[in-house]
């Protein structure tokens, strides 16, 4: 959690430098199209502050109020992140469809196309460096700072582009055009995060991450194991938290019971390579689990092992064993 700190901290400084860099960018052209990255970098400025405020408050030890742990703070860091992005892009849209129609004269544009250049080709090797970070440290704050500097980027390679094209072309209205276009381009980033940051605070699954349990468990799969089903995930900042019901032997004691699950419980943290805390409800087995289950030596079983049955995303979701 300090090494997450720690790069969101930097991203801030390198923020806020880059944020004047593209101001005084706007002050030497009158750009409207140099503006709309200007006041994007404001929201890059206060999202890496609420950043540093969330991974803060997702570090603090889970208490009475939240026995889950606080790293749910980092979907509201997202979505603040999301709706000043689009809060900026809808600004960006007004004030570029007022400056098709109201002109300025712009000037010194290969000034502010190197000026954009440099701060774009920044943001964009910081961003694929928290991104990379990001995996590693399972951290959705850092995720999404680093796509924010990556659409930055993008925004900023098309702003040296669209400043190039006027220039050599004298066609100033396209200044108001362009900038319409990355208006609308911003906009559809900060849903794109807003939409993220409100499926995380519902527990959507995150069919990626029950996809990767799934294969773990298939490739450590013991005879004990019958089924597992109504598999459930949640995120919880760099944890992540399941519960599913885990079919075994009807005659194990508890004490085996507990054995086993505790194996599962072991498997998965160590495999899965994410923190991660189970709950499992153990299931006894029924007569009809006979035909799929390969636990050798059976005293109860009631006919052949006949079908073998992969665990799926379609089977292991379900509360229900699985029988067909």
């Amino acid at each position: 959690m300090k090494e997450t700190r720690n790069i969101i901290i930097v991203a801030l400084v390198v923020s806020v430098v880059l944020m004047l860099a593209k101001f005084s960018a706007y002050f030497i052209t009158s750009s409207n199209f140099v503006l709309t990255d200007a006041a994007e970098s404001i929201v890059n400025v206060v999202a890496s502050s609420f950043a540093v405020f969330s991974i803060y408050i997702a570090s603090q030890p889970r208490d009475e109020n939240h026995p889950y742990g606080h790293g749910k703070i980092e979907f509201f860091s997202v979505f603040l992140e999301g709706a000043l992005i689009s809060i900026a892009g809808v600004g960006i849209l007004f004030k570029s469809v007022y400056g098709l129609f109201n002109p300025e004269p712009i000037h010194d544009l290969l000034t502010g196309a190197i000026i954009i250049g440099a701060t774009g080709a920044i943001n964009g090797a910081l961003g694929y460096y928290m991104i990379y970070k990001a995996r590693h440290l399972r951290s959705l704050t850092l995720d999404a700072d680093g796509r924010h500097l990556l659409t930055d980027m993008v925004t900023s390679g098309g702003l040296v582009a669209g400043l190039l094209l006027i220039h050599f072309t004298a066609l100033n209205w396209l200044d108001g055009a362009l900038s319409i276009a990355v208006g609308i381009y911003i906009c559809y980033s900060g849903y794109k995060l807003v939409r993220k940051s409100v499926a995380g605070l519902m527990d959507e699954t995150d069919f990626d991450v029950v996809e990767h349990i799934i294969k773990v468990l298939n490739d450590e799969r013991k005879p004990e194991w019958i089924d597992v089903h109504n598999l459930r995930a949640q995120k919880y900042g760099h944890e992540l938290h399941l519960d599913c019901h885990m079919t075994l032997p009807s005659y194990f004691d508890l004490n085996r019971v507990h054995t086993e699950i505790s194996l599962v419980d072991k498997m998965i943290n160590e495999k899965a390579g994410v923190s991660t805390e189970l709950f499992i409800h153990a299931d006894p087995c029924l007569p009809e689990c006979c035909h799929y289950c390969s636990m050798p030596n059976c005293p109860i079983r009631s006919e052949a092992k006949r079908v073998d049955i992969e665990w799926t995303m379609e089977n292991i979701l379900r509360n229900k064993k699985h029988f067909e």
